[in-house]
């Protein structure tokens, strides 16, 4: 049996996204109209106050496409307050004009490939950090999930460890090539969803997302046990963005 790499765990996320019934909402009067964006709102200061408070953090974008209108992201320390969300938020009056379109439940994680040996990972501010992050507010979003392939020769989970560590390795200095221009939250979800792993990409320069993807690809890591499911793709939605699209 291959050595399973270890992993540390940070806060729980959920990848909410939703689509809007425009027919519904465009035929809602328009205080009814008001009234669901109104508590919509106050919903995103009560999220922005949990991020003040460095308990969670949350990021609202609109969505690209016609895979969905919305995502809401959310990160917070444990399942229960993550189900608490959802709950709260499918009984508000907006949820009424929402159809859900997709989901992702992961938790924020980091593996033990790049660790220093004899070191205690959780004394590391950094580490901490990456585990609990505050979701940056870029101008743009990408979320897709993956995973490691397990096919023939071709079985992530058969190799040794340390020829897995050397290709994460040489993956890892791919991403850092691209350091203040992406930032790469990596979320766990073995056991909880689908796919193994979210990958969530936060940018000012949307092209970035592509040039990264794509030069990743090159390596071993991606070429040969990469598996990837949809792209989503947004744009920041701040409380102004949400009222221009909501206007009708």
């Amino acid at each position: 049996m291959s050595e399973a790499a270890q992993t540390l765990e940070g806060w729980f996320a959920l990848h909410d996204f939703r689509t809007i019934d425009w027919s519904a909402w465009k035929q809602a009067d328009a205080a009814e109209r008001e009234q669901a964006a109104g508590e919509l709102r106050r919903m995103m200061e009560e999220w922005a106050s949990v991020e003040a408070a460095k308990t969670g953090s949350t990021a609202v974008y609109a969505i690209v496409g016609q895979k969905a209108d919305i995502l809401f992201m959310h990160l917070r320390e444990t399942l229960d307050e993550l189900q608490e969300l959802e709950t709260a938020f499918n009984k508000s009056a907006f949820a009424d004009y929402t159809l859900p379109a997709y989901s992702y439940v992961s938790v924020v994680e980091l593996s033990n490939y790049m660790a220093q040996p004899g070191s205690d990972p959780m004394q590391n501010p950094e580490i901490v950090a990456r585990l609990k992050p505050i979701l940056p507010k870029t101008r743009h979003i990408c979320f897709y999930p993956m995973n490691k392939r397990r096919q023939g020769s071709d079985n992530w989970y058969m190799l040794p460890i340390d020829e897995r560590r050397e290709m994460m390795r040489s993956h890892g200095m791919t991403g850092r090539k691209y350091a203040g221009k992406v930032r790469q939250i990596i979320t766990g979800s073995v056991g909880f969803d689908l796919w193994e792993w979210g990958v969530t990409l936060f940018a000012d320069d949307p092209i970035q997302f592509k040039k990264l993807v794509y030069e990743m690809r090159f390596d071993e890591v991606s070429a040969r046990f990469g598996e990837f499911g949809d792209f989503y793709v947004g744009n920041l939605l701040t409380s102004d963005k949400l009222g221009e699209l909501l206007n009708v």
